[in-house]
């Protein structure tokens, strides 16, 4: 599986470790009242999409960078990558 990687181009995605869905970008407030609650969904619930999914990948092998990759999880087409850093820090899901 090739990854686009915005600033390299087209790199194997042996050189990224994966770390799951791009919305872990969006961590919970840890002073909010509900903030023990909200850190066990955050660490524990995970969803299982099927199609289309925005994912957080880190270029380990290379860069050192972390990217958002858009793919398809029932074909595994990436459809595009872009760099976390240049996300709004909200701006992942």
């Amino acid at each position: 599986m090739l990854i686009p990687h915005p600033l390299l181009g087209l790199r194997d995605s042996q050189e990224f470790t994966y770390l799951g869905d791009a919305s872990l970008m969006n961590r919970p407030d840890p002073s909010a009242v509900t903030a023990e609650a909200d850190f066990c969904d955050y660490v524990f619930l995970r969803d299982n999409p099927a199609g289309v999914h925005r994912e957080l990948w880190f270029h380990e092998q290379g860069d050192r960078s972390w990217l958002i990759v858009t793919r398809n999880t029932l074909t595994h087409e990436i459809l595009g990558a872009e760099l976390a850093r240049d996300l709004p820090a909200r701006g992942a899901k």
